[in-house]
């Protein structure tokens, strides 16, 4: 009976194991599927088109370009390579006030032939249709858009996902904003964290860490808006005032921020392991005449660094994957940051703000997922790395 007690647990333990591997790669498959989808994709919003005159030399344009004429940016043909007539835009509404509803129909069923003849009419033009208003978009000269690509997604500086009819998706300004922040985060956090570990296992009595313990556990089960809220208030324009900002949300407030956030996760981490160094590791560096300084860092710190690494890589990864706290401090400027104290936007924060407005299964709700799946692989190559130098300098 017992026997087959102990098997069924087995089994069940070896059941819930394999269900949660399936279901974690499943969810991965999921995230990198959409993200994918998204790489190949034309930047023009589903259901429209854009149409120039059949003289019209280009080829294509891209998405960056398409918005500066939508934008006034770009005011004539020649600024792209094509023939110098002066850019006109017309949409379904200035259609309406241009030809009659006789001309164009009840249903628009002669928009195509309207659209023909004002293109014949002003050579610059470009006329932006929804596709479900052209009975026959074939026989007009819809302008080509340049596909997106994982190049132009990595490296270019604009993140405009709901211009219209043709968004931007420029990831750059959100991974140098992630970046940034989470290393700043990191740089501020670790030797406060690592300090204070040391001081708990090594130095305070017993008092004091049955004191201090609980409530820097207690610390890492605050919800993280509470931290927003303090960063709000206290960080925010503490930062305004040193520098004497116009704003304080940057993101010099959200490193300060995330680091406080990834304080008690290190400080925890780091002085568990360093308490479960053998006492006969401390005995044999005091005897062979080591100081109780030089014991600490020559040796106990040396032999805890695989738990330290593990504190870091959870540090890491509360920073990169915080989002609620950090869209609440940086000022949510997707630009590229020029330093500390400018705002930027971060990867969490950008799919936080943006997913109730992505409309499912649509560009921008693809490029969301995109977005997931470099943050995803920023976790996984940070977890990889310091899982390598833990291993190395482990004794």
């Amino acid at each position: 009976m017992q026997r087959t007690l102990e098997k069924g647990v087995e089994i069940l333990i070896k059941t819930c194991g394999y269900f949660t591997s399936v279901v974690v790669i499943l969810i991965v498959i999921f995230l990198f599927k959409e993200g994918i989808s998204f790489i190949g994709s034309s930047p023009v919003e589903e259901g429209f088109s854009i149409i120039v005159s059949k003289s019209n030399s280009l080829q294509s344009i891209t998405s960056q370009q398409a918005k500066n004429i939508f934008d006034g940016k770009i005011t004539n043909w020649s600024e792209l390579g094509g023939d110098a007539s002066d850019i006109k835009l017309f949409s379904l509404e200035d259609l309406s006030k241009i030809f009659s509803e006789e001309e164009l129909g009840n249903d628009f069923e002669n928009s195509d032939k309207c659209i023909e003849k004002l293109l014949d009419s002003i050579p610059g033009a470009m006329v932006a249709m929804l596709d479900a208003a052209l009975p026959d978009k074939h026989a007009l000269n819809v302008l080509p858009l340049d596909k997106i690509t994982l190049y132009k997604f990595l490296a270019d500086t604009e993140w405009f996902p709901t211009a219209k009819p043709v968004g931007v998706f420029g990831a750059l300004p959100l991974l140098l904003g992630t970046l940034l922040v989470s290393f700043m985060a990191i740089l501020f956090a670790l030797p406060f964290g690592l300090a204070g570990a040391i001081y708990l296992a090594e130095i305070a009595d017993k008092r004091v860490r049955n004191f201090l313990k609980p409530l820097i556990e207690l610390l890492s089960g605050i919800p993280s808006v509470v931290y927003g809220f303090f960063g709000l208030v206290v960080i925010v324009p503490f930062v305004q005032n040193l520098f004497d900002l116009s704003v304080g949300e940057t993101a010099l407030s959200g490193s300060i921020v995330l680091a406080i956030m990834a304080l008690p996760t290190i400080i925890t981490v780091s002085e568990d392991a360093i308490r479960s160094i053998p006492s006969d590791v401390r005995q044999a560096s005091l005897a062979l005449g080591a100081s109780h300084w030089q014991t600490i860092t020559r040796v106990l710190v040396p032999y805890a660094a695989s738990g330290i690494s593990a504190a870091i890589i959870l540090g890491v990864g509360r920073a990169i994957g915080e989002t609620m706290a950090v869209l609440m401090v940086t000022g949510n400027a997707a630009i590229i940051p020029y330093g500390l104290t400018h705002p930027v936007r971060t990867i969490p924060a950008t799919i936080a703000a943006e997913l109730g407005e992505a409309s499912f299964g649509g560009l921008h709700f693809k490029a969301l997922f995109a977005l997931g799946c470099i943050l995803f692989i920023i976790t996984f190559v940070t977890n990889y790395m310091v899982d390598s130098i833990s291993r190395k300098r482990k004794i």
